[in-house]
């Protein structure tokens, strides 16, 4: 049930956004902002602006990836498209701060996650696979205060089955032995699964609906399901021992 171990769970991924420290709280504070500032050109109600906002962000992740700057430049995008070119160049202005306090803002890890990630890393090599802006997601990993905890921290731009498939070939390890721990079952759960893996979702109290895509069984039995971080370690335990079964 450990690294010792030659067959069983070998190695343990932690997602980082709403998984190790939050993220989309935010995200979800600046969408409200930004619903403020173009609810001075349209009725809200009538221009559905959050849901052309998701689509804007949704049609544009092929072209700008993950993170805040993609956000915002959909924003900016959306913004005059439901104003139908009317906002002014200072309402852009603040869509822009609006990214840039996101970008400033200080990493404020889960509560229990230290604690559940030491004891993890004490009975399995555990490695970071987070995707999103580059810069953004290294300055996270440096304050956050955990790095040298993992053996290696992998920021991707996509997190499917083909990324996890080219990670468990570089990791030289077949993905029977292999758990993922994150909030989102699109990113986290699902592909792994899929290759063979195990997963344990900790659900968060708020997801981006991208990442809600996904359908997994209830009944799963490479999947735990836990409430919050004093829960992990118990549950890659239990994963542990039901891979060596």
């Amino acid at each position: 049930m450990n690294r010792n171990d030659s067959a069983g769970i070998r190695l343990v991924g932690f997602d980082a956004d709403d998984t190790l420290w939050r993220s989309q709280d935010y995200f979800d504070e600046a969408q409200l902002d930004f619903e403020r500032i173009v609810g001075g050109y349209v009725d809200l109600h009538q221009s559905g602006a959050l849901q052309r906002l998701y689509e804007t962000e949704k049609r544009n992740i092929a072209l700008f990836g993950y993170g805040v700057k993609g956000m915002v430049l959909s924003m900016i995008e959306a913004a005059v498209d439901i104003t139908q070119q009317r906002i002014s160049a200072a309402d852009l202005h603040r869509i822009v701060e609006l990214g840039k306090d996101l970008l400033r803002h200080p990493v404020e890890l889960l509560p229990g996650i230290p604690e559940a990630v030491r004891e993890i890393a004490s009975e399995f090599d555990v490695v970071l696979i987070t995707k999103g802006d580059l810069f953004h997601q290294e300055a996270k990993v440096r304050q956050c205060g955990l790095a040298d905890l993992f053996r290696r921290i992998e920021i991707v731009s996509e997190k499917d089955a083909a990324t996890y498939a080219r990670l468990f070939e570089e990791f030289g390890l077949p993905p029977q032995q292999f758990a993922m721990i994150g909030n989102s079952l699109r990113s986290d759960i699902a592909p792994v699964l899929a290759l063979g893996g195990w997963g344990v979702h900790m659900q968060y109290h708020t997801t981006w609906a991208h990442e809600n895509e996904a359908e997994i069984a209830a009944d799963e039995p490479r999947l735990r399901r836990v409430d919050g971080a004093p829960a992990l370690p118990a549950a890659v335990r239990e994963l542990a021992l039901a891979a060596l079964a």
